[in-house]
């Protein structure tokens, strides 16, 4: 049996985390993820119209693809998977806007100026975004 010294021990060790950390940014670049689209986005391109109308109206406050800020909840999040949420809250808090009940970000006003069309479409994008991140 050879003995193996601590400079042995800890240059394995180097190599052995160098390997993982390696791996791990080759999966962090699987070219299977989803690319930015022409327009800048990341959605198919039937779901390009909703993934603009979610930008224009709910991403100020649903932060960028969903995923919430200082002032409202990440909609890609378990509370908002369709048996918990079905797709007619979303319209009843476009239309009616809704009190506060799972967060601390305060009451959500009704969102003016968008149409019963504009939010199935910004529900389809925001399901899509679900199922990216498992959630359905």
């Amino acid at each position: 049996m050879i003995p193996v010294s601590m400079r042995e021990t800890f240059s394995i060790s180097l190599s052995v985390l160098g390997l993982t950390l390696g791996l791990y940014a080759m999966a962090a670049c699987d070219s299977s993820q989803p690319k930015p689209a022409a327009g800048g986005g990341t959605a198919p391109a039937e779901l390009q119209v909703g993934e603009a109308k979610f930008n224009a109206h709910c991403s100020a406050c649903h932060g960028p693809q969903a995923t919430g800020t200082q002032q409202g909840p990440p909609l890609v999040h378990k509370i908002y998977e369709p048996n918990h949420h079905g797709d007619a809250a979303f319209f009843r808090a476009a239309e009616f806007g809704v009190k506060a009940h799972h967060w601390e970000f305060g009451n959500m006003p009704k969102i003016e100026g968008v149409s019963s069309a504009d939010v199935e479409q910004i529900t389809r994008y925001i399901r899509w975004l679900q199922r990216q991140a498992g959630i359905s």
